[in-house]
């Protein structure tokens, strides 16, 4: 089993100081990363808690998992690792590439790219 646990459907009220303290209580945690979205700087709902064990990891699940934190049911799981993000050959979020931009073709006027008539 993995050490690392997902931790989803948080409240942006959710700190990690909080997830430290409450998941110290299944056992020793290495570390605690909420996700923030890069503009606002809140938590985007879910994070990651690494335990020093697979006891404790497994203590985790058991305990947390379906449990409430500021009055929502939280998620509490083995984390999978991340996606390679090279994987399905594609360039854009859809994987189709990516259309226009800074010299490519005729573009926007003042994008960049293209001839200016």
């Amino acid at each position: 089993m993995n050490r690392k646990l997902y931790v989803g459907n948080l409240s942006s009220e959710a700190t990690e100081e909080e997830l430290r303290f409450n998941f110290s209580q299944a056992g020793n945690v290495l570390s605690v990363a909420l996700i923030k979205d890069r503009m606002t700087g809140l938590n985007k709902g879910f994070g990651f808690v690494e335990m020093d064990s697979e006891e404790g990891a497994r203590k985790a699940i058991e305990s947390f998992n379906g449990g409430e934190l500021h009055g929502k049911v939280i998620v509490v799981s083995e984390a999978k690792p991340p996606k390679d993000r090279q994987e399905g050959g594609g360039f854009g979020r859809d994987n189709r590439p990516r259309q226009g931009g800074f010299g490519r073709g005729p573009g926007r006027p003042g994008a960049g790219g293209g001839r200016r008539y």
